[in-house]
């Protein structure tokens, strides 16, 4: 596979034109402002002069340059700013004047103390779409509570769900799944929210609360009989996904997901399956029956699968339309042919990391496409050529040099 040496440095998305200031730190908030610039906005990261912790988290070639940071800051320009000092506020505030977007990691009252409040960046500029991802609604008693990804899985009943499939415990999922989705949805409310300032001309705030979030996600499905007052049976928790027979299934040589979601897929699997006489079975014959039955249709499938290898099975499947397809090792995926035709790992050489190696930006737009333009900075890599966009003169920019 080809290795690109230098990147474009001009973005062509849907939302170039667009500045955002980002004092993000951590996952969420770079999460989000990463999708920003990878859909074109100039994305300006203003750290502190230690920099992003993430800076430090995982593997690294260099100092501050780790695979964390890599994977988040993408398609952003760093600057480093001393917020304690004034001239070094009154620079952030010249930033603000000419952005369209500022994003913070911070509790309000923490930005609040900083001077970062929303009210005083409005006050700067009143079209500024202001974002934050908090860990809890602000109108509520626990708006000032810290927030982590651990904790908020606790909260939101996902560690209880692994422990009602697993049987051995709470467990979390083994992925930041708060900090990330709601990074994306942060980015897209952010989107959403310049929309409206160009039919309205005004900016706004934007909170993304992390338990809320992550909250009205988990009871998309697992509502279920709660989504009726009072509920009807049998109560909380969608029964397909929490039957314990619903998991990769075992084959002779291997592993094998399998899914049939309708009517017509389950009269073609059960005889592709061997077992013919179960579609008119009245267990099964209809949705509503196998929502009743779904512990024991998926114990039949998982024992009929076992009796052929994964690639008979994967034959037999695609013959019948059925969706399946094999489990794959994130260490596999690196070298899987589809992953490789498609070109979803861009390789290319960073100015100080030399080779790295990140995903594509999956989102497709046909006639402005995002993607990678920038690569991660180094800290404070482009102080002096933002703060002279800003007007401030050499001399200025070596007092302010941090």
């Amino acid at each position: 596979m080809s290795t690109r040496t230098e990147l474009p440095g001009l973005p062509s998305g849907p939302l170039a034109g667009v500045r955002v200031v980002d004092l993000t730190v951590n996952v969420l908030g770079p999460v989000a402002t990463q999708i920003l610039g990878d859909m074109g906005a100039d994305v300006i990261k203003v750290e502190t002069p230690a920099g992003d912790p993430n800076r430090d988290t995982g593997p690294r070639r260099h100092e501050g340059m780790s695979a964390m940071h890599l994977n988040v800051n993408r398609n952003k320009r760093s600057i480093t700013l001393d917020l304690r000092t004034a001239p070094g506020m009154e620079a952030l505030l010249r930033l603000v004047e000419s952005s369209d977007v500022f994003v913070h990691s911070m509790r309000p009252a923490a930005a609040q103390r900083l001077g970062v409040g929303y009210e005083v960046i409005a006050a700067r500029n009143p079209r500024i779409i202001y974002g934050y991802g908090p860990g809890y609604r602000q109108d509520g008693p626990n708006r000032d509570y810290p927030a982590y990804d651990d904790v908020v899985q606790g909260e939101s009943g996902i560690a209880s769900l692994m422990a009602q499939v697993n049987g051995n415990g709470p467990r979390f999922y083994p992925t930041v799944i708060i900090d990330k989705l709601c990074g994306y949805v942060l980015a897209s409310s952010i989107a959403m929210a310049l929309y409206q300032r160009e039919r309205s001309g005004l900016g706004q705030q934007v909170q993304v609360p992390m338990f809320e979030t992550i909250l009205a996600f988990n009871y998309l499905e697992h509502l279920w009989g709660g989504a009726f007052d009072p509920p009807l049976p049998p109560g909380i928790g969608y029964v397909r996904l929490l039957t314990p027979h619903r998991r990769p299934y075992q084959t002779q040589d291997g592993h094998i997901c399998v899914l049939a979601v309708n009517d017509d897929q389950w009269r073609r699997l059960l005889p592709a399956l061997g077992c013919p006489e179960l579609v008119d079975d009245q267990r099964f014959a209809t949705t509503d029956q196998r929502v009743r039955n779904y512990d024991e249709l998926y114990g039949i499938v998982g024992r009929q699968l076992l009796l052929k290898s994964t690639a008979e099975w994967h034959r037999i499947l695609d013959e019948a339309d059925i969706p399946n397809g094999p489990v794959h090792s994130l260490q596999e995926l690196l070298h899987d042919p589809y992953v490789e035709q498609t070109g979803f790992f861009e390789r290319y050489v960073h100015p100080s990391e030399g080779p790295v190696v990140t995903p594509m930006v999956p989102v497709n737009f046909s006639r402005t496409p995002g993607g990678l333009h920038r690569p991660p900075p180094r800290l404070g890599e482009h102080t002096h050529e933002v703060l002279h966009e800003l007007g401030y003169s050499a001399e200025d920019i070596a007092r302010l040099a941090v």
